[in-house]
């Protein structure tokens, strides 16, 4: 609940009953009083959708984000606060998100003058996905402003939402360059920053956080998998599905990655299969692109070698399977699109 936990006061602000909203969305305001309660994606995000259309506030996720911040990640927060620099704090972000959000990945990627900080929302049903990558990306810019200072303004602000009717929120706020229906919700900011120093702190009050933190990593192991597999559905379609890009933007070694996988039952190439075959029948189902054109989206070298893989997967070619009328939608696929 620490994640969401502003938005009880940004009703009010706007007039709203925090009760009544919450009511609707099937669950009790008090759960508010403790951050550390938790509430399913799912849910959340229905939580989100009924503030904005109970408030008629287009941009109730941009007010809720605003108010993020260091402290909306609970222990994830004072964690980054003892990082060295920007760069190692941002990769604490993005490497122990989960333990506060388990619906959505944060990633950096950086090149010789940019850092692409994102947010990518895959929860299976979610709802109101603009209005909470809206509100990400505001916590994320507070994130941000409070590592690097006042100083700080990013390059341009990525949305994978259409414009919206009325943009003065946004520009009030962000004071960039916004760019709507994106491949990302992303804030881009130059490389720069990623090497400026944070206040030297304890370091025996790091190493404590730094043991807590893995005690919690342990109890939710079982949750590390589905964050890379999130990354791989979107990583397959773009070239960058490979265990060293996914272990990058987790901000880990690839063979960090590799053990953490093995510790929770699965391996790198199984998700791969997983994530190729449920984009497949995606592909199958929604478009009527031919065979070669998905076995080249999907990275095959031609189309046998990917119905080998399909037949494999599904004890059938890619083509039959297309001609079925029973056949089944991958659950998560949602993430997949648009918001």
């Amino acid at each position: 609940m620490g994640a969401i936990a502003h938005i009880p006061e940004v009703l009010r602000e706007l007039g709203a009953n925090p009760a009544d909203v919450c009511a609707a969305a099937g669950f009790d305001v008090t759960l508010f009083g403790n951050p550390a309660n938790l509430i399913s994606f799912r849910a959340a995000s229905r939580l989100f959708r009924l503030c904005a259309e109970q408030t008629g506030c287009p941009h109730f996720g941009l007010l809720k984000g605003q108010k993020g911040g260091l402290q909306s990640l609970g222990f994830v927060g004072l964690l980054v606060k003892l990082a060295p620099d920007v760069r190692t704090a941002l990769h604490s972000v993005v490497r122990y998100l989960y333990l506060n959000i388990r619906g959505a990945v944060a990633t950096v990627e950086e090149t010789a003058n940019l850092a692409i900080f994102s947010y990518e929302i895959h929860a299976p049903g979610a709802e109101a996905t603009d209005q909470i990558a809206d509100s990400a990306l505001c916590t994320m810019f507070n994130i941000l402003a409070a590592l690097c200072g006042p100083y700080w303004k990013p390059i341009e602000v990525r949305f994978r939402h259409g414009r919206r009717p009325d943009l003065a929120p946004f520009h009030r706020f962000f004071q960039a360059p916004l760019r709507f229906d994106a491949d990302e919700n992303a804030l881009v900011f130059a490389s720069s920053w990623l090497s400026r120093p944070l206040p030297a702190v304890e370091p025996e009050l790091g190493r404590l956080l730094h043991d807590q933190l893995q005690a919690l990593e342990a109890q939710y192991h079982d949750q590390f998998p589905k964050q890379v597999r999130a990354i791989l559905l979107t990583g397959l379609l773009t070239g960058q599905g490979s265990a060293e890009h996914v272990a990058k933007l987790l901000a880990m070694h690839s063979r960090t990655l590799h053990r953490r996988l093995a510790a929770s039952g699965t391996n790198f190439r199984a998700l791969v299969d997983a994530c190729r075959y449920e984009i497949a029948r995606q592909m199958l189902h929604d478009s009527d692109s031919d065979i070669g054109r998905i076995a080249y989206a999907l990275g095959y070298a031609d189309t046998s070698a990917f119905a080998r893989a399909f037949r494999r997967w599904s004890g059938t070619t890619p083509s039959d399977w297309r001609s079925r009328d029973d056949r089944a939608l991958p659950s998560t696929m949602a993430s997949l699109r648009p918001a």
